[in-house]
C-alpha cells in the first residue's frame, strides 16, 4: 500500500473513535485558534520528468523524457537562527482552529515550505528529441546541461481537516494525537538549467498537492505547546515554467515524506 493511502486509512480509523471521546477529552467552552512555526526534513520518491517546448523552429524546439530522476531536499537549517533567515530554510507555518462545540475537531491552512533537489550528476536515461534530433541514452546528468531544483521552493499550500485524541493528561500537561487529511494548490519557485539555459525562477502555480499527517502534540501549558508530524504528501507538477523566457515547461509528479517539529500558541476564543 502506498504512504498516503496509509495515511488516509489511519486518519479514518482514528476519526472513527469518537465513542470513547467522552472519557478521553476534557470539555471545553471556547474554540481554539492556534498558530504553530517549525522546520521540516523532507524525502521523495523517483519521478519521471517530462521536459518539452514545441516551437515551429526545430532549432528551439525540444520534447525528451528523464526516467527514475532522484532528488532530495536542501534543509539550510544552518541559517535559522538569524531572525532576518528564518524563512530560508524548509519551514512550516500553520493556523487552525478547534471548534467550540466539537473540540476534536477542527481546520487548518498551512504553508510546508520543502525543498526539492533533482541530484546532479546522477546516472540517467533521458529519450526523446531536442533540436529535431532523436536521443537515447543513459549518462550523467550534467548540472550545466539540464538541472532542476523547486528550491523557493516546492512550497505546499494544504487546507486540512483536523482530528485530536487525547492520549495523557494532568493539570496544564496534555499529550494528544493529531490526524490530518487535506489538500492545495502549489505555489513554487523553480530554478533551472535546460540545454545551457538558465533561469532563476519566479512564484507560479505549479500543480496541486494531496497530504495526510499523523503527529503527536504536548501542551506545556495553557497556551503553549510543541508538536511532530509525519506527512505523506502526493504532488502533481503539471505547469512548471522553464527558460529564462519560461517557454518551457516541466511536467513530473511525485511522493514526498515530511518529518516537522513545530513550537505553538492556542488563543481561546469565544469562552463564556
Amino acid at each position: 500500500m502506498k504512504l498516503t493511502n496509509l495515511l488516509f486509512v489511519v486518519v479514518s480509523l482514528l476519526a472513527l473513535s469518537t465513542p470513547s471521546e467522552a472519557q478521553n477529552e476534557t470539555e471545553t467552552k471556547s474554540g481554539q485558534l492556534y498558530f504553530t512555526w517549525g522546520y521540516n526534513r523532507d524525502w521523495y520518491s523517483k519521478s519521471n520528468i517530462h521536459v518539452y517546448r514545441h516551437d515551429a523552429n526545430p532549432a528551439n524546439s525540444y520534447d525528451f523524457m528523464l526516467f527514475d530522476a532522484k532528488a532530495h531536499d536542501k534543509p539550510d537549517m544552518w541559517r535559522w537562527w538569524y531572525p532576518e533567515r528564518l524563512t530560508i530554510p524548509q519551514y512550516d507555518l500553520n493556523v487552525g482552529y478547534f471548534f467550540k462545540n466539537k473540540p476534536n475537531w477542527g481546520i487548518e491552512i498551512g504553508w510546508n515550505h520543502l525543498k526539492y533537489v533533482v541530484t546532479d550528476w546522477q546516472n540517467i536515461h533521458l529519450q526523446g528529441q531536442i533540436h529535431g534530433i532523436a536521443i537515447n541514452r543513459v549518462a550523467p546528468l550534467d548540472p550545466d546541461t539540464i538541472h532542476l531544483q523547486h528550491t523557493n521552493g516546492n512550497n505546499y499550500l494544504v487546507i486540512s481537516a483536523i482530528r485530536k485524541q487525547t492520549l495523557y493528561t494532568k493539570k496544564n500537561f496534555q499529550v494528544s494525537a493529531i490526524a490530518k487529511a487535506g489538500m492545495g494548490p502549489m505555489i513554487s519557485y523553480t530554478i533551472d538549467t535546460i540545454l545551457g539555459d538558465n533561469d532563476p525562477g519566479y512564484f507560479h502555480y505549479h500543480g496541486y498537492v494531496i497530504a495526510a499527517s499523523l503527529g503527536v502534540r504536548a501542551n506545556f501549558s495553557k497556551h503553549f505547546f510543541a508538536q511532530t508530524d509525519l506527512q505523506g504528501g502526493y504532488a502533481n507538477y503539471t505547469n512548471t515554467k522553464l527558460g529564462h523566457e519560461h517557454l518551457g515547461t516541466a511536467v513530473h509528479h511525485f511522493y514526498s515524506l515530511q518529518w516537522t517539529y513545530e513550537l505553538g500558541y492556542t488563543v481561546f476564543i469565544g469562552k463564556k
